[in-house]
């Protein structure tokens, strides 16, 4: 049965849904920052240190594909309960690694299972009343995209302070109270879907197969956040080479600025909410190809790389809760498979921009993540200015 699936969602938790999300997806993203510490400490070249977040994105996106789906078939409370505890353990191999492998194994425990993120956020848009869905997911989304940037700060200051491997030690902390709070507040709720565990994973690529707006959200989707990783993943190395020779905490500081473009996202969602969606995402586009201008000066100019990383974390997360807003849209029954299938090209562009940034970093310099950066953004711009034009066609 379902229950509380009229009665709205209360601020309170909201708020709590939107931490939980933010400190999950965190687990992700800790080792950006600390690449070049780790890679000295388990003695990984710059080169092949990307492998560790890349594997955070690979395995993510194998849980949006192999375990978000069970949120349209498993009562939910229980199913975000284990996820979480699972994750946990994910992270207590990540703090008792002693080598490359170690560390490998224990980030993709926990990115799998992290992706219990993609089930409270589409269970929040069901809980939620019709009017204030964009508001709602607005908010969670802030959660993760705050959670995605303030790992780095958190993670440059305690292995400033200690070392890397408390930063694997707090963050399991922090999963086992956030879980503990759910487990007291979430509602219980059983979706009506039938179908066995393949078909429900199936049924995510015949809803790309028949669902439009799935297909082409999915892929903005997923070249903006190719376009975030870019930017993101070589940043430590930039920023603790010449001209800067930045500490782990102050190479951590700069995910405060990117914080300010989190700070979009429930106003994106009551846009949303009014039918300016597709108005957002054509901004947002705009904006990732306009933020590259900044970020080509990044190694002349510490204020003009500020500027570029809060023009592209604004950009990316106003494209973000735009796309997801009109995939909420469809139907209610198949609303974690749909997030699943967007969320899978999300975090695989991601993944895709993140393993092509250090290998061109590393042997080409940061010009050539700039020349990738552009044309990927107007890549992405073409892309949907042609999908808008064939939708007012088709009016």
């Amino acid at each position: 049965m379902n229950s509380s699936s009229s009665s709205g969602l209360s601020i309170s938790l909201t708020l709590l849904m939107a931490i939980a999300v933010g400190i999950t997806v965190a687990n992700n993203y800790y080792a950006q920052p600390l690449l070049h510490s780790i890679g000295q400490d388990l003695h990984i070249s710059m080169e092949n240190s990307g492998i560790i977040v890349t594997t955070a994105q690979f395995s993510y996106a194998l849980g949006l594909l192999f375990i978000a789906p069970l949120g349209d078939k498993i009562e939910r409370k229980t199913l975000i309960i284990s996820l979480m505890l699972l994750t946990t353990l994910g992270l207590i191999i990540s703090a008792l690694a002693y080598n490359p492998t170690m560390l490998i194994i224990g980030t993709a425990i926990a990115g799998v299972f992290s992706a219990v993120a993609q089930v409270l956020i589409p269970f929040s848009a069901t809980l939620a009343f019709p009017n204030q869905r964009g508001k709602i997911v607005g908010i969670l989304m802030s959660g993760m995209l705050l959670g995605i940037l303030l790992a780095r700060t958190f993670a440059g200051a305690i292995s400033t302070m200690v070392d890397w491997r408390m930063v694997y030690w707090i963050a399991a902390g922090m999963m086992c109270l956030i879980t503990l709070l759910l487990s007291y507040s979430l509602p219980r709720y059983i979706n009506q879907a039938q179908l066995n565990y393949w078909r429900l994973i199936g049924s995510i690529f015949v809803l790309y197969r028949h669902e439009r707006v799935l297909r082409i959200r999915s892929l903005i989707g997923g070249i903006a956040f190719a376009l975030f990783s870019l930017l993101w993943t070589p940043l430590a190395f930039l920023l603790s080479s010449e001209p800067y020779h930045f500490s782990d905490f102050i190479i951590g500081l700069f995910g405060l600025a990117g914080a300010a473009g989190a700070m979009g996202s429930p106003i994106v969602g009551r846009l949303s909410d009014k039918g300016k969606g597709r108005l957002v995402t054509s901004i947002g586009l705009i904006l990732l190809l306009l933020s590259w201008l900044p970020l080509s000066l990044a190694q002349l100019s510490i204020i003009a790389l500020i500027i570029g990383v809060i023009l592209i974390d604004f950009a990316v997360q106003i494209t973000h809760v735009s796309c997801m807003n009109a995939i909420y849209q469809g139907n209610p029954d198949a609303r974690t498979r749909m997030n699943a299938g967007y969320m899978l090209s999300y975090f695989t562009g991601g993944m895709l921009g993140s393993f092509s940034s250090t290998y061109l970093f590393a042997n080409f310099g940061w010009i050539s993540v700039v020349i990738t950066g552009v044309t990927l953004a107007l890549f992405g711009l073409i892309i949907w200015l042609y999908y808008l034009k064939s939708a007012y066609q088709n009016c």
